[in-house]
């Protein structure tokens, strides 16, 4: 019956969480609730006809409520599975309630719009709506730790069975892995990996509350996470031919040249990876069209007209600094570029690149003190990098660090040898996070928000500082900022490359080198997937200081120690 109907299979699964606490609930004679601690229970979502034991909502004047916290950050729904909706010994076919969806505890409990700015962008987290009696009621698709409920319906007393929330993902298998002597980055590894697991939905969106889209420049971190957690898979490519599909040249990805620019990056590195040469050839009449497209804006003293320049929201205000940073990304996108198409063969393009890039590091532009900007010209190896660590990256310590160019500067500072000063800043600047009790990463963070802050797991104190709705700027203000970006799951994909120190050297995989910086931590061992299998190694500093190392690695990849 259903040959002639087109059908498309969700390759996401579905689980049921049930709620690890009950942060708040209303508990007066014309709003209470009783037998709450049935919703902690590991209860299903089948109702029959005779009620069990239940949790009953009363409105007896205002809305029952209650705010339950699910103890990490998901994707997904809430179902609410009831019996009976009752008004004066009425029976009720269905009840008005609200639910309200948050990524912190405060955002559950806000109201639309006002100073604090929760808003409905790009997915319902905040609706009433009609459920009804025997029935399993299943509401929002968004991403949440936390969910407010409130009967509406007044003058009325609802038995309800469960509460569970509905996790929509990927059920994929971890292959990369990542423990080290020290708990915080080892806790800080789970967690950038989970921040883009989060993400990887129908495909690789930047956020799962908002914006829940394809932002090509904010793949690049996502896809070098992906690469250590599960090395190859489908969403990446799908994505990128996603967006390239539906940006004809000569427009640029997500209207940013910059974005254009991190395509023909990912592109590189992705065919690195895994070596899927046949993938790579797909690409090649639009890449080369958009190598060509970039060489129209390099002048020949090398400066760069290329439109609407943009690294990230917080560098946007120091133009200087972004128009370095953008010919560095230039120069560097151009570089990988070349040589993509001399993998595919095509030496007059290679060779197209390879004059593109000359007159590109004709310029040594300044830096303006922007961390975005020095970390790509050091990168890029236009900025001399110890010089571009010392002046610029390693000043202040965390402060001027951002979610998504944290992962290049902690790149650039890693090729100046700065392994410790790595170390002790995603400490201070990812672990603060996590000190506010997230459970993924941020699309925005600043160090002195820690100042006075109450944690996101709990209901703010008087005289403490409500993070989530308090703080954020740009497109990503007060409740509107999402709590779960892959853009900052960098310290992921650094710590496999620089400390686990796994280096592709050979397109998919087939020479590594393996070269491990410890900086202060006694041992780190972990995995790095291939195409081939797993690269198994494990690093212990001996009393010298040196480091013992024992690899086990596939016979296909040759292995080059440092």
């Amino acid at each position: 019956m259903l040959a002639n109907i087109t059908r498309v299979k969700d390759p996401r699964i579905r689980e049921y969480i049930m709620p690890s606490r009950i942060v708040w609930k209303s508990d007066d004679i014309d709003s209470k609730i009783e037998s709450d601690h049935l919703l902690l229970e590991n209860r299903d979502g089948q109702v029959l006809i005779n009620p069990e034991e239940a949790v009953c909502f009363y409105n007896q004047g205002r809305p029952a409520s209650i705010l339950l916290d699910f103890g990490i950050e998901l994707h997904g729904g809430v179902q609410i599975s009831i019996w009976n909706c009752v008004r004066k010994n009425e029976l009720l076919k269905t009840a008005k309630v609200r639910v309200r969806f948050g990524e912190s505890a405060m955002e559950a409990m806000s109201d639309i719009g006002g100073e604090t700015n929760a808003t409905n962008d790009h997915a319902m987290r905040d609706q009433v709506l009609d459920i009804s009696f025997l029935g399993a009621n299943e509401i929002g698709c968004t991403g949440f730790r936390f969910v407010r409920i409130d009967l509406l319906e007044e003058d009325c007393m609802m038995q309800i069975k469960s509460i569970r929330a509905v996790f929509l993902h990927r059920g994929l298998e971890y292959k990369g892995s990542f423990k080290s002597s020290d708990p915080l980055l080892n806790r800080i590894w789970e967690t950038g990996a989970y921040t883009v697991y989060l993400n990887m939905q129908d495909y690789l969106w930047d956020g799962i509350k908002r914006d829940r889209m394809i932002w090509i420049g904010d793949m690049h971190p996502e896809t070098s996470t992906i690469q250590a957690v599960f090395g190859d898979h489908e969403i990446v490519p799908a994505s990128l031919d996603y967006v390239r599909d539906r940006t004809e040249l000569p427009e640029w990805m997500n209207t940013f040249p910059s974005y254009s620019a991190w395509w023909i990056i990912i592109q590189h590195d992705w065919y690195m990876q895994n070596g899927d040469f046949e993938y790579l050839k797909q690409q090649k009449e639009y890449l080369i069209s958009l190598l060509d497209l970039l060489g129209e804006f390099i002048q020949e003293d090398g400066s760069n007209t290329a439109p609407n320049p943009f690294l990230d929201w917080p560098s946007s205000d120091n133009q200087e600094g972004v128009k370095a940073g953008i010919h560095a990304l230039f120069t560097l996108a151009i570089e990988k570029g070349g040589n993509l198409c001399i993998y595919l063969g095509e030496k007059e393009a290679g060779s197209r690149c390879r004059q593109y890039e000359a007159k590109l590091r004709q310029q040594r532009p300044w830096h303006a003190n922007c961390k975005q900007a020095a970390a790509l010209l050091a990168l890029a190896n236009i900025m001399d990098r110890e010089d571009a660590n010392k002046k610029v990256l390693a000043v202040d310590g965390s402060r001027g660090v951002s979610t998504f160019y944290g992962f290049y500067m902690l790149q650039a500072r890693a090729e100046a040898g700065d392994i410790q000063g790595s170390l002790e800043c995603i400490r201070e600047y990812w672990g603060g996070m996590l000190k506010l009790g997230a459970t993924t990463f941020w699309e925005d963070f600043n160090i002195q928000w820690l100042e006075n802050a109450s944690r996101i797991d709990e209901l703010t104190p008087p005289g403490m500082v409500d993070v989530h709705g308090t703080y954020g700027d740009y497109c990503y203000e007060g409740y509107r900022h999402s709590l779960c970006h892959g853009w900052a799951s960098g310290p992921t994909a650094w710590l496999s490359r620089y400390v686990l120190g796994i280096e592709i050297v050979e397109a998919g995989c087939k020479k590594v080198k393996i070269n491990p910086q410890l900086g202060d931590l006694e041992w780190v061992e972990g995995q790095y997937p291939t195409p081939f299998g797993n690269i198994s190694v494990k690093h212990v500093k001996q009393g010298d200081g040196s480091v013992h190392t024992t690899i086990n690695a596939p016979v296909e990849i040759m292995i080059e120690r440092h």
